[in-house]
């Protein structure tokens, strides 16, 4: 079995990703990793090169930034860096640039995979998701949060990015997928307010026209603007603890009202109390080979 990693990355630094914790969170289950790297406006590809692992295989790409319709240049840089994965690989690994993988969950990962390469029913492996949210500390617990998502698939060319690269597509349709006990730490919302206001505002910019992005206009992103938020009771990943212990910002989630509505209010309490979440999207089919 071989399996070969993969991320897209574009301004690492400008927007504080923890892509390198992110390449390093997986590198161990990997037996090679592909980066692609967008035309940045800081030192992004020394970064990447800074990581100095003989798996790691640095590529260049040129965003399209007149892909301005649901974050699609998303999904374009993700299948681009998808393609470079040579044919020899069974699995494709998917990182992004803001997620991790907690180390206590890389038997879990290999041993789904050696499990399911030669079922070709199997397309790929869902993960669980956790959301930090204001900080290290807590994670978002409502509807707007996914709870689950693809991170890896067979390596097969007839499988794309979907949308905005949240999660992939086989020939128009959703893929069959196994659950495993394992889940992507989601850091996406957590950075410094003033770094959060400006990722915000540029990002905006692959889903929405100028007349939109003028309209925002905080230098602090507003944290509060959230609903449901839990304490986060367990470990980080190990890659991640050094960056945690730099954080330079307070943020207190016990303080913060849930500012949903009265539908929102009654299907959280329903999903709380069931562990069902009605009417939930999913980019998937869960199948069952055994």
């Amino acid at each position: 079995m071989k399996v070969c990693g993969f991320t897209i990355i574009r301004n690492a630094i400008k927007y504080d990703y923890p892509v390198v914790e992110a390449i390093r969170s997986i590198l161990p289950v990997c037996d090679h990793f592909i980066v692609l790297v967008g035309d940045s406006e800081d030192e992004t590809i020394d970064l990447i090169r800074a990581i100095d692992s003989p798996k790691v295989e640095i590529h260049r790409s040129v965003w399209d930034d007149n892909l301005r319709e649901g974050g699609r240049v998303l999904a374009v840089e993700t299948n681009k860096a998808f393609a470079l994965i040579p044919e020899d690989y069974d699995w494709a690994f998917y990182i992004q640039s803001d997620e991790a993988v907690h180390e206590k969950y890389h038997p879990a990962i290999l041993a789904a995979m050696q499990r399911w390469t030669q079922n070709p029913r199997v397309e790929g492996l869902l993960f669980k998701y956790l959301h930090f949210y204001g900080s290290y500390d807590y994670f978002g617990t409502s509807r707007k949060w996914y709870r689950n998502e693809i991170r890896i698939i067979k390596n097969d060319k007839s499988i794309y990015s979907y949308r905005d690269a949240q999660g992939f597509r086989k020939n128009g349709r959703k893929l069959n997928v196994v659950p495993i006990e394992a889940t992507i730490y989601h850091y996406g919302w957590v950075k410094d307010p003033m770094v959060q206001a400006r990722k915000y505002k540029d990002f905006n910019k692959l889903w929405h026209d100028d007349t939109f992005v003028s309209k925002i206009t905080d230098e602090i992103y507003n944290y509060s603007n959230i609903d449901y938020l839990e304490k986060f009771k367990g470990n980080h990943p190990e890659v991640m603890l050094q960056r945690i212990s730099q954080k330079n910002w307070k943020f207190n989630g016990e303080k913060l009202n849930s500012k949903s509505s009265l539908k929102d209010k009654l299907l959280y309490w329903f999903e709380k109390t069931t562990g069902i979440r009605p009417f939930e999207y999913r980019n998937f089919k869960i199948i069952h080979p055994d």
